[in-house]
């Protein structure tokens, strides 16, 4: 298959880029089999995440020659079928699973899918969970920004949203939260009037929800009334850089001479973060991505005697959480290893689902 050469380029960058983070890694606990597993392993999943599950394999394997692997990569959106249906003992995630994904799963048995994060979303790779970079006009003196002032830029009032599986009141909004002017945001002068622009990708098919109304819309799926929808991201970055009222989200690898980036925080205190490679692998970005492994909520075979995760599946978390199996994310190039702070988290989650 042939790529893009901006795709390429991009892969190439981030590879090196990723070399350097190699040493990052010593901190991660060194991979030793808590036992010798056999059997098959089926997975189903993300297309993105292919390359990087057959070098997982292929690591694990060189531990566990007696284990073997059926896979089955048709995307996201028809993952959870496999753990809805028990055709698979994981799922590979290149987002956060969202209500829509989990419906099936939680009529059978009332339980949410078991959540591990198994890496970090590229910088800068298209198609590797990219990180979301908020873009300006270069003539633009904004460069800063909190994520309750995009909520406000790129949102509109609503009456909750949804936080998992529940719908929550807590992050309901009005009409008096809107920002529609750059004199909202504190610029002055020429600006002080002008209406911002805000530009986006398409919304999603029904039910569907992106990353950005999770994390910055609270769960909600109201829109600024002059969002300007673009299916193609070059084309909304070059519009972008022709209109300097607007401002729009997207990946890095988009970016042109015409705009700039924003930095970004939590909340007013900051600390305000730039959208940069090592910013994003540390998890201070507001909003760089994961990427997840999901189990089935129930023991296998509804064996209520046995622990509630396969042994295969849990020793072969075990390599994906090590340091080898960091390093393999790290040759394989697109997306980012995780942090000892996290992979120490999802070791410890592997550990209590059992308790």
């Amino acid at each position: 298959m042939r790529y893009p050469v901006h795709q390429a380029c991009a892969a190439a960058i981030a590879l090196a880029s990723n070399l350097a983070l190699a040493q990052d890694l010593s901190s991660l606990p060194e991979y030793r089999p808590a036992r010798q597993v056999s059997g098959i392993l089926r997975s189903r999943g993300s297309d993105q995440m292919a390359t990087l599950m057959q070098s997982w394999e292929r690591g694990f394997r060189r531990r566990h020659p007696d284990v073997s692997f059926e896979d089955t990569f048709k995307g996201n959106a028809s993952a959870m079928i496999g753990l809805e249906e028990s055709v698979a003992d994981m799922v590979l995630m290149s987002r956060k699973i969202v209500p829509y994904d989990t419906y099936g799963v939680w009529r059978r048995s009332h339980k949410l899918p078991i959540e591990i994060i198994v890496g970090t979303g590229s910088f800068d790779v298209p198609q590797k969970a990219a990180a979301l970079t908020v873009f300006v006009h270069r003539d633009n003196p904004l460069s800063r920004l909190t994520l309750r002032q995009l909520d406000g830029i790129f949102g509109g009032q609503r009456t909750g949203g949804w936080q998992g599986m529940d719908w929550s009141t807590e992050v309901a909004r009005s009409e008096k939260d809107d920002i529609r002017t750059w004199g909202q945001l504190g610029l002055t002068g020429e600006w002080a009037n002008q209406p911002i622009h805000p530009y986006g990708p398409p919304g999603l098919y029904p039910g569907g929800m992106s990353f950005f109304q999770i994390r910055v819309l609270g769960g909600a799926d109201t829109w600024a009334e002059a969002l300007q929808e673009f299916e193609d991201p070059k084309q909304m970055m070059q519009a972008l850089g022709m209109d300097r009222y607007a401002i729009a989200y997207t990946g890095m690898s988009y970016k042109t001479p015409q705009v700039k980036p924003v930095a970004l925080a939590q909340t007013g205190a900051g600390p305000y973060v730039e959208s940069t490679r090592e910013n994003v692998r540390n998890g201070t970005y507001p909003l760089a991505r994961s990427i997840y492994i999901y189990l089935p909520p129930d023991a296998p075979n509804g064996d209520l005697l046995q622990p509630r995760i396969d042994p295969k599946v849990r020793e072969f978390l075990r390599y994906v959480l090590s340091r080898q199996g960091q390093q393999d994310i790290v040759r394989d190039g697109g997306f980012l290893p995780l942090t000892s702070e996290v992979v120490g988290a999802e070791l410890k989650k592997l550990d209590q689902e059992d308790d």
